[in-house]
């Protein structure tokens, strides 16, 4: 491969020249110009980007990191991150933490050892290595992100749903239906959206005046814990007419778990998910779920990062909260019976 040498030979320039035509045409002649970019073509010549950003102290890359890439919820989340960046001029490195906290770490060293210029994190921890950057960093902004999982305790800015607001909605139509006995299935309550909605949901039970019929299992937002918490729910003596389930995948799993049963969805039970993954209007029946604009979560925390990145450094973006929508099926029904 050509190197900056032989292609300022051709051309008849020196090799500051022809870096200029690389990184600064506009500032070069157009003979000059034309001249490099001919030498540059016959020469094969490809410029060092290792190099480049050696002196810019910038790599064009965006890190990051998810807790479970097989959760098919982050797909769209990823696509949107990938497309916003790729329109910025960055490359994205994804890396799968598998709610590890020593990945996590790991992952956020690569930003202290400024192998990326900016971290994107889609769970509820911020890593400590990212956790000192913020405070060496400060009052100046630093490079650091969250999708989904908004904390304000953390300080960073994030791009989310109203996640209390999305749950006492979904609660709000199993009511009107005339459900009373209502099942909640909720993630890891030490994430902060499993919080919010469990909040949402009770202020709602709260407000029917129906607490004591509120059965709530914890589940980690696997297909299989889902299932499990059917199991216990359906297995009670006075088993709820409907299950209320803080992901899709959860509540796949109550679907299996009631078919299992012989429990008939809606007829017996009315089940209810969050996230609308692109599997659940495919579920039989399809499932009722609170919809996320996945793909725009991931934009906007593009957005938000390249405004830190780009800007003085000053002040953090603010916040973004995103709308949701709840995407009625035929997974839920009046129950047979009103308690």
């Amino acid at each position: 491969m050509a190197n900056i040498y032989e292609v300022a030979k051709r051309a008849g320039v020196s090799t500051a020249t022809v870096s200029r035509v690389m990184s600064q045409p506009d500032v070069v002649a157009p003979d000059t110009r034309r001249r490099v970019m001919q030498a540059v073509e016959r020469l094969g010549y490809e410029p060092n980007s290792a190099a480049k950003n050696l002196r810019t102290l910038r790599t064009a890359k965006l890190l990051v990191t998810v807790p479970d890439i097989s959760n098919p919820f982050f797909s769209l989340i990823l696509q949107g991150i990938e497309d916003a960046a790729q329109r910025g001029g960055y490359s994205v490195l994804v890396g799968d933490t598998q709610h590890d906290d020593q990945r996590e770490e790991r992952y956020a060293l690569m930003l202290k050892r400024k192998e990326a210029d900016g971290l994107i994190f889609l769970g509820h921890r911020l890593p400590k290595q990212a956790a000192m950057l913020v405070r060496a960093m400060a009052p100046r902004c630093a490079p650091v992100v969250n999708g989904c999982e908004f904390s304000p305790r953390l300080g960073i800015p994030s791009v989310h749903i109203d996640n209390a607001k999305a749950a006492f909605e979904a609660m709000d139509h199993l009511y009107r239906l005339g459900h009373r006995r209502i099942g909640i299935v909720t993630g890891p309550l030490v994430s902060p959206l499993s919080r919010d909605r469990l909040s949402g949901a009770t202020a709602r039970a709260k407000q029917a005046r129906a607490e004591r019929d509120f059965i709530v299992m914890h589940g980690d937002f696997s297909i299989e814990s889902g299932s499990v918490a059917a199991e216990r729910l359906l297995g009670r003596r006075d088993p709820p007419s409907a299950i209320f389930c803080f992901n899709d995948e959860m509540a796949m799993g109550v679907l299996e778990t009631a078919r299992r049963r012989h429990v008939r969805v809606p007829d017996d039970l009315s089940v209810v998910g969050f996230d609308d993954i692109r599997f659940a209007r495919y579920t039989d029946p399809p499932l009722t779920t609170v919809a996320q604009p996945m793909r725009a979560i991931g934009e906007g925390t593009v957005r938000l990062l390249l405004q830190i990145l780009h800007g003085d450094g000053a002040s953090a973006p603010e916040s973004v909260t995103l709308p949701h929508t709840l995407s009625i099926r035929s997974s839920t029904a009046p129950p047979r019976s009103i308690d």
